[in-house]
């Protein structure tokens, strides 16, 4: 399970995915989807768009990007395009992270509150779950920490098994086990990778195994 965003969006002005390439404010994977990340940029409160860059980014200059924003939609004009949503946060953020675009974050943090992918991945995971087998595996790829949180807290809620007081006299076939176990370590690319396939620098592999049906 790949939870990454596809290249050819990415690479597509048009979709509005990329900082570095001019194209509408879109960045929806479905493109039936009513609101687009220009919605959200141009019709949101500061408090929203801080919240969003925050949690869906971990932005540390959230505030100051989202301040940036309000101001030159209501003082300047509406924002529909994605370099000139990078040239705002370029000119909000005080300090740039060593090999890292101040926009990254943003443009991250807009694409998942658009496609609500948090909720997505919350949603598909236990429904993977339940197709499996007994002894059968998932393998889940995330690209960044929000994605990898929620691929962990799910494989703990699964690992979780009834608290039993020694005290209380019950058969260890009445308490509840496990129905999952992890299987070896995290995985993440190796330098040869990352130098053939820059995109695969922030992904980690986790896979986890079904042992009861």
């Amino acid at each position: 399970m790949d939870l990454g965003i596809s290249s050819p969006q990415i690479d597509e002005a048009a979709r509005g995915f990329s900082f570095r390439l001019d194209g509408l404010l879109d960045m929806r994977m479905n493109q039936h989807h009513q609101e687009t990340a220009a919605d959200v940029i141009n019709n949101y409160a500061e408090a929203e768009l801080t919240y969003i860059f925050k949690v869906y980014g971990e932005e540390r200059f959230a505030k100051r990007i989202a301040r940036s924003i309000v101001q030159y939609r209501e003082e300047v004009e509406q924002i529909d395009t994605t370099i000139k949503l990078a040239r705002i946060i370029n000119k909000a953020v005080p300090k740039r992270e060593p090999g890292k675009d101040p926009a990254t974050r943003t443009f991250q943090a807009l694409r998942i509150k658009v496609n609500q992918e948090i909720e997505e991945i919350e949603n598909v995971l236990p429904k993977a779950f339940e197709h499996l087998k007994k002894n059968g595996r998932i393998a889940v790829i995330s690209f960044h920490s929000l994605e990898d949180r929620v691929v962990k807290n799910f494989a703990k809620d699964q690992l979780k098994t009834d608290f039993i007081p020694k005290y209380i006299p019950i058969k260890a076939s009445e308490i509840k086990k496990s129905n999952l176990k992890k299987i070896g370590k995290l995985i993440i690319p190796s330098d040869i990778e990352i130098k053939e396939n820059p995109r695969s620098r922030s992904a980690k592999l986790r896979i986890i195994e079904r042992i009861e049906e």
